[in-house]
C-alpha cells in the first residue's frame, strides 16, 4: 500500500487541526509496534498574543494527543519532512498558510529564507512525494471571499492558492472543514 498523504483545509477555527490530531491519534493507537506522531509547527510568536496561543496550543495538543511530539521549523519545511519521515513515524503539518506567510512576509528578527518561496514550495512538493511515511499537512482555505483590497494582500490569496493547488495535487486525500465537519473532496479509489 503506498504512502498516504492527506491535505485538510479550511477557514480559521473550522476544525483541520482537530482533524489532522484525531488521525495522530488513530496512527499512535494501531496496533502495530513502534509507531510514532511528530507535528511540525510553522508558527512564530510575532506578539504577545500570538505568543499565548502558541503556549495554549502547545498544552492543548499534548494533553489531547499525548504521544506526539511537536517541533518547530518556521521556513525549511521540506528538509523537516525528509528528517522526520519515517515507515513508522506520521508527520503532522500545521499549517502551510502560516510557512508562506513566513516565506513571503518575514517578521524583522526573523531567520531569513535561504532560496525563494518557489523554490522552497517545489522543495517541499519533493518531499512529499519522497516521504516514506505518512503525511498530513493543515492549510487555510482563504480563496472564498471577495477579492481583497490592497496588492499585497492579493498576492497573498493568489500564493496560498497556488500552493494549495499543488499540495493538494501531491495528496492522496484533500480533505475540506467547515464547522468541525469534514468534505471529501479527494479520496483514494477505493
Amino acid at each position: 500500500m503506498p504512502v498516504e498523504r492527506e491535505f485538510i483545509l479550511g477557514g480559521q477555527k473550522s476544525g483541520k487541526s482537530r482533524r489532522a490530531e484525531q488521525r495522530a491519534i488513530d496512527w499512535l493507537a494501531a496496533e502495530s509496534k513502534g509507531r510514532r506522531a511528530v507535528l511540525i509547527a510553522t508558527a512564530q510568536a510575532c506578539d504577545d498574543e500570538m505568543q499565548e496561543r502558541i503556549v495554549r496550543h502547545q498544552a492543548d495538543r499534548a494533553e489531547r494527543v499525548p504521544g506526539m511530539r511537536t517541533i518547530e521549523e518556521p521556513i525549511e519545511l521540506a528538509r523537516a519532512v525528509v528528517t522526520q519521515s519515517t515507515p513508522e513515524t506520521l508527520v503532522v503539518i500545521d499549517c502551510l498558510t502560516l510557512w508562506l506567510t513566513n516565506l513571503l512576509m518575514p517578521m524583522e528578527d526573523a531567520r531569513p529564507a535561504t532560496r525563494t518561496p518557489a523554490t522552497h514550495v517545489a522543495m517541499l512538493l519533493i518531499a512529499l512525494r519522497e516521504a516514506r511515511g505518512p503525511v498530513v499537512l493543515v492549510g487555510n482555505e482563504i480563496g472564498l471571499g471577495v477579492i481583497p483590497l490592497g496588492r499585497e494582500t492579493r498576492a497573498f490569496v493568489d500564493a496560498l492558492g497556488r500552493l494549495n493547488q499543488e499540495v493538494a495535487a501531491a495528496c492522496d486525500r484533500v480533505t475540506l472543514m467547515a464547522a468541525g465537519l469534514p468534505l471529501s473532496l479527494k479520496a483514494p479509489a477505493a
